[in-house]
This record gives structure tokens, sequence and C-alpha cells, in this order.
């Protein structure tokens, strides 16, 4: 039987809710139900769910959770309250099947400039290193960082590398790379650590389109390789 949640506050307006103490396989499954569970029958004045890697952040209203006058308990601990039974519950159904989304990725080159170092690092071969990285079963854990970026679970242990000693200052957008257990998209052009080992024409984040990111927690993604023509041909049709 697994703990109960632990719940604190952050600040007036935020509970943290834990759900395990490692980013593994189960927990953030445990995650994802109990952010569709809080989603699908929100307590009074819950505002937003965010997932993380083994935390929910609830943002709520303050005055939505208020008692009577005479109450002296803080509105956090109503709130608490009233997530524990929810989460106490059985669910009634199956948990909806998780997206499968297809990111095209163009390996190597001038798009993954640190294909060769990880390979070098690994002890394999560059394309042995792409062929992990696609069989891998990859999936959305959360969007942090930078707006849409998803941190992705599931990589092959073979390919665990550590960051860059140096990070970059500007790294392109779409650039798919890899740190210790993690696969990462880049959606912007921003500064970065880890090991660039391609790139994606998909646009992940556009604050014009609802929802702007592309790609959501719990996703589960399959990476498929094109060329660098097909690569630029998608880059031109996502921006279209």
């Amino acid at each position: 039987m697994r703990d109960a949640p632990t719940i604190e506050p952050l600040g007036d307006c935020a509970l943290r809710v834990g759900l395990g103490s490692e980013p593994d396989a189960a927990t953030v499954a445990r995650v994802q139900a109990a952010a569709r569970t809080l989603r699908e029958a929100p307590p009074a004045g819950l505002r937003e769910v965010v997932p993380a890697y083994t935390t929910l952040t609830l943002h709520y209203r303050p005055e939505a959770v208020a008692g009577e006058p005479d109450d002296l308990q803080p509105p956090w601990q109503r709130l608490a309250a009233q997530v524990q039974a929810l989460l106490r519950r059985p669910r009634r159904r199956a948990a909806a099947a998780a997206r499968e989304v297809v990111v095209p990725v163009c390996y190597g080159g001038e798009h993954g400039p640190d294909l060769a170092a990880v390979a070098a690092h690994c002890g394999l071969s560059e394309d042995e290193v792409v062929r992990r990285h696609l069989a891998s079963p990859h999936q959305v854990a959360m969007l942090g960082f930078a707006p849409g970026f998803p941190f992705i679970t599931g990589l092959d242990s073979a390919l665990r590398t550590a960051r860059r000693a140096t990070p970059r200052t500007r790294i392109p957008p779409g650039s798919v790379a890899i740190a210790r257990e993690q696969t990462c998209i880049y959606p912007l052009e921003t500064p970065g650590g880890w090991n660039l080992i391609g790139r994606t024409p998909l646009r992940l984040f556009d604050p014009a389109a609802n929802p702007p990111s592309r790609l959501r927690p719990g996703d589960r993604l399959r990476f498929e390789p094109i060329d660098a023509a097909r690569f630029a041909a998608l880059w031109a049709q996502e921006r279209t």
C-alpha cells in the first residue's frame, strides 16, 4: 500500500501535494492519476493543477474555502482535507490512455552537434545511440524551465550522460537533448547545458495557440528519424 500523499502550503494560495520520493515510472503515473482526479472533480476554489515529477502544485482561491467567522482553521488545511479525501477514493473507471505524439528528429550533424561525444562517452556508435534513443519508452513527466519545455523520462540507461561542463548560451528551438536519465526538447532559443543529439522541426510552443504548449504531462512520445531535407520541409510547413 502506498503512503498517503503529503500536503503542505506554498504561500497563502497554493498547496504542494507530495506523491513519492523518486521520479520513477510508478511515481510519475501516480502524479498523473492524481492530477486527472482533481481536474475531473475539483474542490471549490481550485484554479490550476500543475504536475511535476513527484508532486502536484494546486493553485486555489483562499476565500472559496473560508470557514465560519469563528473557525480559526486556515483555508489551506480545509482544502488539504478535501484533497486527501478525493485522492483516497477508488477510481470508478480506467485511466484514460496517454496520448502518443510522434516527434520527427534529424539526428546528428549540425542538428545534433553532441551526438559524437555522447557516443564516445557511452562506448557506442552514433547509429546505436540513435537506435537506443528511438527505442526508449519516452513519456513527458512535466513542463518547466521555459514555456512548453518537456522533461521526458524513459531514456535507455546505456545513454546516461552528464550535462555539458560548459553550457551553451544559445540553443536553437527544437533541439532534442539528453542528460542523466532524461530527454528534453528546447521549444525556444534559450541557454542550456544538455547534450544536443538532434532537432525536431515541430513548433512546441505557440503563445497564439490554444493550448500554447504542443505537449502535455503524461504524453508518450515516439521519436521518428528524418533527414535534413525532410527537416527543412517540415520546419517551413510548421511556420506558415
